[in-house]
């Protein structure tokens, strides 16, 4: 029941779990939230937690009380989160040798 409780309120904060050719998502999923901070943090490690939290509202348009959610998220399901980002990235690499094949073939 827990687990339920708790995506039914991710999927109304962040439209997670919508089918394809659904409604338009309302926001970001939760590990592009998480992805979003961590790349801000490397650009800007000295930034306060809260000036973190308000350039990633600013980048993003996410409203700040969902950023700070996704974090709190991130922090109790840390390997989920972080399982989402991986196959996100490794998907992006594989599109992105898909991509270069398929150029470096047209080029000849």
């Amino acid at each position: 029941m827990r687990r339920f409780a708790r995506a039914t309120i991710l999927a109304s904060c962040f439209g997670l779990g919508q089918p394809a050719g659904g409604p338009p998502r309302r926001g970001a999923d939760v590990w592009e939230v998480i992805r979003a901070v961590r790349s801000t943090r490397a650009e800007e490690p000295k930034l306060s937690p809260l000036d973190l939290i308000g350039i990633v509202h600013e980048n993003t348009g996410m409203p700040v009380r969902l950023v700070g959610t996704a974090v709190r998220y991130w922090a109790s399901y840390p390997a989920e989160v972080d399982a989402e980002i991986a196959a996100a990235e490794s998907a992006e690499d594989a599109a992105e040798n898909a991509w270069e094949r398929e150029h470096k073939l047209l080029a000849g």
